[in-house]
């Protein structure tokens, strides 16, 4: 992302979002003055409405506007706050690296992530109900959406953040079309139940694309334990496995590439963005 691409954020945009991907979620709000914008000029962006079965589910897509050809896909999935204005935010980045980015709101069946002031009340109402089995589906329909809207299904990949983050681990042990994934410190294990079935570290020898994990040293929501514990067994995994990779920044916070957050830290955030896109095209997308 160059200098050209961000302006200086004014406080009418921080506003809770009306409509997917425009406004900030009411539980991050007040957001910092880091807060990155990233132009719309050149790109194809906004709300589009992907078909999953009869249910239509809401997503923002960003793409470049006069792209000759079909574009390589990445699938934007968000932390626990939806997709608002950050996350639409890290669709614009992509387009403007010639990607078809689709960013889904996987939570809408649940209830409007961006509503809620409280993230206890957000976690407990909304995101604990959704069923992963229900966000494999829902990403499975983004693809479909996708080749039929100027995708190229060829080259394929998947990148999130903390929800998010755990989803791309399990969705490059679902779907075999995708190419590569990038999880930003998304949870590696944890309680199992109907819900939550399996965790990343159960799932290293099915892993079908190659996976960059970046995370934090001083995240104390996912100790580094369990980081070395998923190195340790994706060297014991599959193909897929043994060529994912994991980045420990040290004495780095949780949710460091959120800019929108005083976890945010520009060097790490930087390094780790360069790295997802060197792994994407490394690996053909």
């Amino acid at each position: 992302m160059s200098a050209s691409d961000v302006q200086n954020p004014s406080r009418r945009d921080f506003v809770v979002r009306a409509t997917v991907g425009s406004g900030f979620a009411a539980a991050v709000l007040p957001v910092t003055a880091e807060t990155i914008k990233t132009e719309a000029s050149d790109l194809l962006v906004g709300e589009v409405m992907i078909p999953v079965g009869s249910f239509q589910m809401p997503a923002y897509r960003a793409a470049p506007a006069r792209a000759q050809g079909r574009l390589p896909v990445v699938l934007v999935v968000s932390e626990i706050f939806g997709v608002h204005e950050h996350i639409a935010d890290v669709a614009r980045r992509f387009a403007k690296q010639g990607y078809l980015a689709i960013a889904p709101e996987l939570f809408v069946r649940q209830g409007d992530a961006g509503d809620y002031g409280e993230i206890a009340k957000l976690i407990a109402e909304v995101v604990s109900k959704v069923p992963d089995a229900q966000v494999l589906g829902d990403l499975d329909a983004c693809l479909a959406w996708a080749g039929a809207n100027g995708g190229d299904l060829d080259r394929l990949a998947i990148t999130g953040f903390c929800w998010g983050g755990r989803i791309s681990w399990l969705y490059a042990a679902h779907q075999a079309k995708l190419k590569a994934a990038v999880a930003w410190y998304g949870k590696l294990q944890g309680e199992r139940h109907s819900i939550y079935p399996r965790h990343p570290l159960d799932l290293t020898g099915e892993l079908k694309v190659p996976v960059l994990g970046l995370y934090g040293g001083a995240d104390t929501g996912i100790p580094n334990e369990d980081v070395a514990r998923m190195r340790e067994a994706l060297k014991a995994g599959n193909g897929a496995a043994r060529g994912s990779e994991i980045v420990l920044y040290p004495d780095t916070p949780h949710a460091f590439h959120a800019d929108y957050r005083p976890s945010y830290r520009e060097k790490e955030a930087r390094d780790g963005w360069a790295r997802c896109l060197a792994w994407f095209k490394s690996h053909g997308v």
